[in-house]
C-alpha cells in the first residue's frame, strides 16, 4: 500500500461517523535487517488539529477510507525521539540508493502488514532527480526494497538506538523486564521514546513502586496520556498509590470520560469486586445477534479474558447499563448460527457479583464455576463492569510478586 495514495483519505469510526483525514504515517527506523515499523498515523481533524492514532487502533484500510476503533487521544501530535513522518521526511527527498553513484528522489513509500500483524515499510519508489532546464522530465519510476535506502536501514553500531529498536519488538512483559533493569536516567529516555500504548502495557507489568516512580518523572501531559491507555482498573490502582495532589492533578489532565472511569473505581474498596473490575466489558442489547457478539469479541484491543463472555443488558449499553439480563459464554457463541439472538443463549446459572463482594468470595466464585470473567452489578441490577481472572490473581499474589518475577527472569537472561 503506497502511502501517498492514501493521503487525505477519510477516517471514520466503527459506526461510520467521520473523524478526520489521514495526514501522515509515523514510522520508527530500526537498525540491522529489520524494516522500519509503522507506529501509527496522523489524523487531521476538521478543526485543523493533528492527533496521533496508534496502528493498534486502525481496524481496516482500503482505497476509500480508514476505520479506527477504540478511544482516541485528541491531544495534538508531538513527534518523539526516533520517529519519522513518511510524507514530511521522505517523499521528494534526495537519497543515494545502495550501490548507486547518483542521487534519486523518493517518489513514494509503501507499507504492508507483517506475519506478526504489525505494519512495516517494505518498498520505496524512486525517480531520477530532474535535470535543470525547460525540457526536463521526471524520468521513470523504479521500485526497490526498503533496505536499499540507507536512511531506512542504518547499520548496526552497538548504540543505545539499537536497544531502543529491539524494545519496540518485545512483548510488554519483556519491555517491563528491560525497564526494571535500567538505570533511572536511561529508563526515562526509553519511556519518552516509547509510544503511549506500548509504555502503558509495559507499566502494567512493573511492580507498583516502579510504576509510581516512572509515572512521577514523566511530563504531566505525557503521564496523563499513558494513564488513558492503561486498562481503567490498572490506572486506578496506580493513581491510588500516588500522592493525593499528584493523583488529582493527573486526573484533571486526562480525558473526562477516562478520568471518570478511574474515579468511579477509586470509590470502591481495593479488594472488592468493584475495585478489581474493568468498566468496559462487552455489552449487547437483547436483540443483538451472535454475529454482532463475535464481531465485538474479535476486536484486537479486547483482552482474551474479557472476550470470554458477552453480557446482555437493556439500554443504555454503557456502564452503568440498564437492567442486567445475563451473560453468554464465548464457546456457546461459536456453536450457534450467526443470526441467533444472544438473549436466547444466556447462561441461566450465571449469578453476577455484587460491587462490594470481597476478594475471598470473588476468588472462591472463580474457582467454583471455572470462570475467566464475571459480571459485577449494583443494587439496582445494573451492570457496572466485569472482573477477569488476571485481576483476581493480581490481588491474591504477594504485593511484590511482579518484582520477584522480573528479578528471576533477569537472572535467567
Amino acid at each position: 500500500m503506497f502511502i501517498s495514495r492514501i493521503h487525505s483519505l477519510p477516517i471514520v469510526d466503527s459506526g461510520g461517523d467521520s473523524l478526520g483525514t489521514l495526514g501522515d504515517v509515523v514510522v520508527y527506523v530500526r537498525t540491522g535487517s529489520r524494516p522500519p515499523r509503522v507506529k501509527g498515523i496522523i489524523m487531521e481533524l476538521f478543526a485543523r488539529r493533528r492527533v496521533y492514532v496508534p496502528m493498534e487502533r486502525v481496524y481496516s484500510i482500503d482505497a476509500s477510507q480508514l476505520v479506527v476503533s477504540g478511544a482516541l487521544n485528541a491531544r495534538r501530535f508531538h513527534r518523539r525521539e526516533g520517529e519519522s513522518l513518511v510524507l514530511e521526511d521522505f517523499i521528494d527527498h534526495q537519497v543515494i540508493r545502495r550501490g548507486a553513484t547518483v542521487p534519486s528522489l523518493i517518489y513514494d513509500v509503501s507499507m504492508a502488514a507483517s506475519r506478526s500483524g504489525e505494519w512495516e515499510i517494505n518498498q520505496v519508489a524512486l525517480r531520477p532527480v530532474p535535470k535543470k532546464g525547460p525540457f526536463s522530465s521526471k524520468g521513470p519510476i523504479t521500485v526497490v526494497k526498503w533496505n536499499e535506502i540507507p536512511e531506512l536501514s542504518p547499520s548496526r553500531d552497538g548504540s543505545q538506538d539499537e536497544q531502543m529498536a529491539e524494545l519496540l519488538d518485545m512483548k510488554p512483559a519483556d519491555v517491563a523486564r528491560e525497564l526494571h533493569d535500567m538505570e533511572e536516567g536511561r529508563r526515562l529516555e526509553v519511556a519518552q521514546a516509547l509510544d503511549d500504548h506500548r509504555l502503558a502495557e509495559a507499566l502494567e507489568e512493573l511492580p507498583e513502586d516502579e510504576q509510581v516512580a516512572l509515572i512521577s518523572i514523566l511530563d504531566p501531559e505525557r503521564a496523563a496520556d499513558v494513564l488513558e491507555e492503561m486498562d481503567p482498573d490498572d490506572a486506578a490502582d496506580l493513581i491510588a498509590d500516588l500522592p493525593k495532589d499528584t493523583a488529582e492533578f493527573l486526573l484533571t489532565r486526562m480525558r473526562p470520560e477516562d478520568a471518570q472511569d478511574v474515579r468511579d473505581l477509586l470509590a470502591y474498596g481495593e479488594n472488592t469486586a468493584g475495585g478489581m473490575m474493568t468498566p468496559e466489558p462487552i455489552i449487547l442489547p437483547p436483540d443483538g445477534t451472535v454475529a454482532d457478539a463475535v464481531a465485538l469479541v474479535r476486536e484486537e484491543n479486547i483482552p482474551p479474558a474479557l472476550a470470554g463472555m458477552v453480557f446482555v443488558c437493556r439500554p443504555p449499553l454503557e456502564s452503568p447499563t440498564g437492567k442486567f439480563l445475563g451473560g453468554v459464554h464465548l464457546q456457546r457463541l461459536l456453536r450457534e448460527p450467526p443470526s441467533s439472538m444472544v438473549s436466547a443463549l444466556i447462561d441461566p446459572e450465571l449469578e453476577p457479583l455484587g460491587v462490594d463482594t470481597s476478594l475471598a468470595l470473588v476468588s472462591r466464585y472463580f474457582a467454583t464455576y471455572d470462570m475467566v470473567v464475571a459480571p459485577v452489578v449494583d443494587s439496582q441490577s445494573r451492570l457496572l463492569g466485569a472482573v477477569t481472572v488476571d485481576d483476581v490473581l493480581d490481588h491474591m499474589l504477594p504485593e511484590d510478586w511482579r518484582g520477584i518475577q522480573l528479578d528471576e527472569n533477569s537472572a535467567q537472561h
